[in-house]
C-alpha cells in the first residue's frame, strides 16, 4: 500500500488513488463555491478539482521529470456501480408521460448523434488521423460526457493504438461541457425574442423532479439493501455480458450491467418485498446517493490522472473538432429541433436543454432550462421530455452506435 518510485514513475496504489479521488472531489466543491463562474457554467465539481490536480501533476512532470501513475482498479468498479444505478432507475412506464414530444426529440437526438460522429470523423480525416479520434470528439465524449468517454477510451486505445485516447476524450468532454453551457441560454433567448414566445399560463407544474423522499434520512439497512440490489444486478450483468459476447457483439461490461438493471427494474414487482424485507430500491434516496458517490469519485479519479502532456500533438485536431461540433450543434438546434418541437415557447426551452445534451450532459441540460425558466416562465413539457431523453435513451443509443461506428468507419 506504499508509494513506489520506479524509473521516474511514482506509482500510487488503489488505496491512495481512492483517497486522492475523494480529496479532489472536495477540492472541486470548494472551487465551485468560491468561483461563481464555475457554478454558472455548471462545471461538475470533480471536473473542477480534477483539472487543477492534473495541471499540478503536469507541472511536476515538466519540472522534476516524475510521472505520477495511479492504480485505477477501484475507479472501474465505481463506473460499473454508476451505470448499474442508471438501469435500476429506468422505469419504462415513464415513456407514457413524454408522449409524442418525447418520441420526436428522441428521433432527432439519435439522428444528431450520427451527425456528430460523422462530423468528428470528417475533421479527424482532414488531419490524417484515425476515425476513432473523430469518435472521441463525437458522441463518445460530447453527448456521452465524461463517464462514457472514460469508459470507451481504454478500448479505443487498445484497439487503435491511440495512446492519448483517455486524455483526448476527457478534454473534449470538458470543453464540450463549457460550450454546452454557453450555448443553451443564448439560443433560447434568441428564439423567444425573435418569435415573441410566451409560456403557457395554464402550465403551472414545478420543474423540480426530485422526489419528496429525497430528504428522508437513509438508514444503514436501506443503504445495504441498495448495495445488495446493485450487486445482484451486476451478477446478472455478468451472464448477460457473456450472452452478448456469444453473438459476436462486444460491449463494455458496464453496458451489460445497465441493461440488467433495466430488465430487473421493469420485471420485479415494485411493491414486492425481497429477502431484505424491503421493496426493490429503484429511484430511492439510497440509490441516488450511491450514484452520486460513484460518479463523483469516478470522475475525480479519472480527471486527476490525466496526463495532459500527451495532448500537445493533438491540440490542433481537438480545437478543430470542437469548433465544428459547436457550429453543427447550433444549426441543428435552431433549424431542426425548434421547428420539429412546434416552434413554441416549450420548444425554445427544449432547445436550451438540447444545447446541454448536444455537447454536455444531463446536469448541463437541466441547468440551461432552469435558467431560461426562471427568467421567462416554466415549461413542464421540457422538464419531462429532456431528462428522459438525457438520462435513459442517450446511454442506450450510444452504447449501440459507438461500436457500429468503430467497426464501419
Amino acid at each position: 500500500m506504499g508509494f513506489e518510485l520506479i524509473d521516474g514513475v511514482l506509482k500510487m496504489h488503489a488505496f491512495h488513488a481512492v483517497s486522492f479521488g475523494i480529496i479532489v472531489l472536495f477540492l472541486g466543491r470548494q472551487l465551485n463555491q468560491r468561483y461563481r463562474l464555475l457554478s454558472e457554467f455548471s462545471i461538475p465539481e470533480p471536473v473542477s478539482g480534477g483539472i487543477v490536480v492534473s495541471i499540478l501533476l503536469t507541472l511536476i512532470y515538466a519540472v522534476f521529470a516524475v510521472e505520477v501513475e495511479f492504480d485505477l482498479a477501484a475507479r472501474n468498479l465505481l463506473l460499473i456501480y454508476f451505470f448499474t444505478t442508471i438501469g435500476l432507475n429506468a422505469n419504462l412506464k415513464d415513456l407514457l408521460k413524454g408522449g409524442k414530444p418525447l418520441v420526436i426529440l428522441l428521433v432527432v437526438t439519435i439522428g444528431y448523434m450520427a451527425i456528430q460522429n460523422l462530423t468528428g470523423i470528417s475533421v479527424a480525416k482532414a488531419f490524417d488521423l484515425e476515425s476513432a479520434v473523430g469518435l472521441l470528439g463525437g458522441s463518445v465524449s460530447l453527448i456521452g460526457g465524461h463517464g462514457t468517454a472514460i469508459a470507451w477510451a481504454p478500448q479505443i486505445k487498445e484497439e487503435f493504438g491511440i495512446d492519448s485516447a483517455v486524455e483526448m476524450g476527457i478534454a473534449c468532454a470538458t470543453f464540450g461541457l463549457i460550450l454546452a453551457s454557453i450555448m443553451g441560454g443564448p439560443i433560447a433567448k434568441y428564439l423567444i425574442t425573435k418569435y415573441d414566445l410566451k409560456p403557457n399560463q395554464e402550465d403551472l407544474a414545478s420543474p423540480d423532479n426530485v422526489s419528496e423522499d429525497e430528504n428522508k434520512r437513509i438508514t444503514s439497512y436501506e443503504f445495504l439493501d441498495a448495495i445488495l440490489a446493485i450487486h445482484f444486478t451486476i451478477f446478472l450483468g455478468l451472464f448477460l455480458d457473456r450472452a452478448i459476447e456469444a453473438t459476436g457483439l462486444q460491449l463494455p461490461f458496464f453496458v451489460s450491467c445497465l441493461f440488467a438493471g433495466i430488465i430487473l427494474t421493469n420485471v420485479i414487482p415494485a411493491n414486492r418485498k425481497r429477502i431484505s424485507g424491503m421493496k426493490w430500491p429503484s429511484r430511492t434516496p439510497a440509490i441516488h446517493l450511491i450514484a452520486e458517490i460513484s460518479l463523483g469519485t469516478f470522475l475525480s479519479m479519472s480527471l486527476m490522472s490525466m496526463q495532459l502532456w500527451v495532448l500537445v500533438d493533438l491540440a490542433g485536431p481537438i480545437i478543430a473538432i470542437l469548433g465544428a461540433q459547436f457550429i453543427v450543434a447550433i444549426l441543428v438546434n435552431i433549424f431542426i429541433v425548434f421547428r420539429v418541437m412546434g416552434k413554441s415557447y416549450d420548444a425554445a426551452v427544449i432547445c436550451s436543454g438540447f444545447g446541454g445534451i448536444s455537447l454536455g450532459s444531463t446536469p448541463t441540460a437541466m441547468a440551461n432550462m432552469s435558467a431560461v425558466s426562471n427568467k421567462y416562465g416554466n415549461s413542464a413539457v421540457a422538464f419531462i421530455v429532456v431528462p428522459l431523453v438525457c438520462a435513459f435513451f442517450i446511454d442506450l443509443a450510444n452504447a449501440l452506435m459507438i461500436p457500429y461506428f468503430l467497426s464501419n468507419f
